[in-house]
């Protein structure tokens, strides 16, 4: 969007959103939110019921109780919060976007048979289709008050494009952060894999497009906008010898390590069939454990694999919707933590959480995490840690984003709370994770407004909504199913 667009939005943001106007002579501006209630999300829990955040930049610059100080110079912009909390934004840590255009088919299948379901209509995929899902992946989740986005992409059929460009391309356009995890899968049907043969790589060729893609995107820089992870899709679509160069590449490079681990009990017995172990044995075997790694799912572990995630700082994506769907169990959260072990939230893929927004997976975390543990088993703030702080620890960004301090990034989001969905529960954050999906008044990345009252700023939702469903209906051509 334009500045001149960008000031229009601006100024028909509301009352509750203040105008905004450059300085002059080049100072840093400054935009100051006050008058709502913050949770801080530090390692104190720090919350103020009515307090204030300045912004310097594409920083924070303070945060505190009452009203921001008077004397404050370059302010941009001015944000009465009244009847808002103000909260880091959500950082999601497990998704595929590409499967936006697959959305309420194999309804009622486990992990396997979903897979066998829909890898032949997934390897049918192209690079329009991909960004059209990528643009609705990332509209829903940035609306939802997700600033800092993460894909785990592993199918790349033979002349489909440029798919992990697309993806890029889209988290650019709408002024998302993002985490490209350049997924591979290298063991087919043939070679006792679930994909089809035609739908995997060579050894050989994976390596070789991740270790570029790492050469041309990935920005290790504070504030960095876009980041690259190596990501092998799972034990059971990828080689040993994949396992082990992927994980010798990411470490050779400095990025991080994203892969699927113990997400159902049948990825127990395959592991067990296939490699005489179990899946967390099999990844310390092949290098993949470490404070560089974090794995999605994680539903089946036993005692000795959440010490041995802890013992290496192994983070973990807990996905709740979507392990609910498949019917793939409830991950022992409460216990991962208590060990030590980094938990962030995900979405995972929308074919397995129709969805797609983050902000749910709050409220579905803490009651599913209840049906096993029960009634103390996680409370409201731990949920939004886990969609804050959480998932920045285990992308390997927390001295950046997670939590609304002094010198990180701002990155925060302002959620309406008083009106009729919310306005009669005293506590915020209860609010925030117990109550219906609160609506978006404002979300900053880098200091920068992606939503301003609900709706996005960079982008038209309304083409986009066009653009998934004219793909959806052309991948469901070209695989059959229409």
């Amino acid at each position: 969007m334009d500045e001149q667009a960008n000031e229009q939005a601006n100024e028909q943001a509301g009352e509750h959103v203040g105008g905004h106007r450059e300085p002059a002579g080049g100072a840093v501006p400054r935009t100051v939110i006050e008058n709502c209630a913050v949770a801080v999300v530090d390692a104190v829990g720090t919350e103020y019921a009515r307090g204030h955040i300045v912004v310097a930049g594409q920083v924070i610059e303070s945060v505190g109780p009452g009203p921001a100080p008077k004397d404050l110079e370059h302010v941009v912009r001015r944000v009465d919060g009244t009847g808002h909390l103000a909260t880091p934004g959500l950082v999601n840590t497990h998704h595929h976007f590409y499967q936006w255009l697959t959305r309420g088919l194999a309804q009622d299948s486990n992990l396997f048979d979903w897979l066998v379901e829909l890898y032949p209509t997934w390897a049918r995929i192209d690079e329009p289709m991909v960004h059209a899902a990528a643009s609705g992946s990332l509209a829903v989740m940035a609306r939802g008050g997700v600033t800092t986005a993460m894909d785990h992409h592993y199918v790349f059929p033979r002349g489909a494009g440029d798919l992990l460009g697309a993806e890029i391309r889209a988290a650019a356009e709408l002024g998302v952060r993002f985490t490209a995890a350049r997924g591979s899968m290298d063991r087919g049907a043939s070679d006792g894999g679930l994909p089809p043969d035609f739908a995997v790589e060579s050894t050989e060729e994976a390596l070789r497009a991740t270790e570029e893609a790492v050469d041309t995107h990935h920005d290790p820089s504070f504030g960095s906008m876009l980041q690259i992870a190596v990501a092998p899709c799972s034990p059971f679509s990828v080689s040993t010898e994949l396992m082990r160069e992927a994980a010798e590449l990411a470490r050779r490079k400095g990025v991080r390590l994203h892969t699927h681990g113990s997400e159902t009990v049948e990825e127990e017995k395959f592991c067990h069939e296939l490699f005489g172990m179990g899946p967390t044995d099999y990844f310390e075997s092949t290098g993949w454990l470490g404070a560089d790694v974090w794995m999605a799912h994680c539903v089946h572990m036993n005692d000795a694999d959440i010490a041995a995630f802890a013992r290496t700082g192994t983070g973990v994506a807990h996905c709740p919707s979507s392990n609910a769907r498949l019917a793939a169990g409830i991950a022992r959260v409460p216990d991962m933590l208590a060990a030590g072990v980094p938990v962030g939230l995900g979405v995972d893929g929308t074919a397995s959480n129709e969805s797609g927004e983050l902000h749910t997976e709050l409220r579905n975390a803490l009651l599913i995490n209840r049906l096993r543990g029960g009634e103390k088993a996680m409370d409201a703030r731990t949920a939004l840690r886990l969609g804050t702080y959480g998932g920045a620890q285990v992308l390997g960004r927390a001295a950046e984003v997670g939590s609304l301090e002094p010198g990180k990034l701002a990155d925060l989001v302002l959620w309406k709370l008083d009106g009729l969905a919310h306005a009669s529960i005293a506590d915020p954050v209860a609010a925030l994770v117990f109550g219906a999906a609160a609506p978006v008044t404002l979300s900053l990345v880098g200091g920068r407004p992606v939503v301003e009252n609900g709706r996005l700023v960079h982008a038209d939702e309304d083409a986009i909504a066009r653009r998934t469903r004219e793909q959806a209906r052309r991948l469901a051509r070209i695989a059959g199913l229409a």
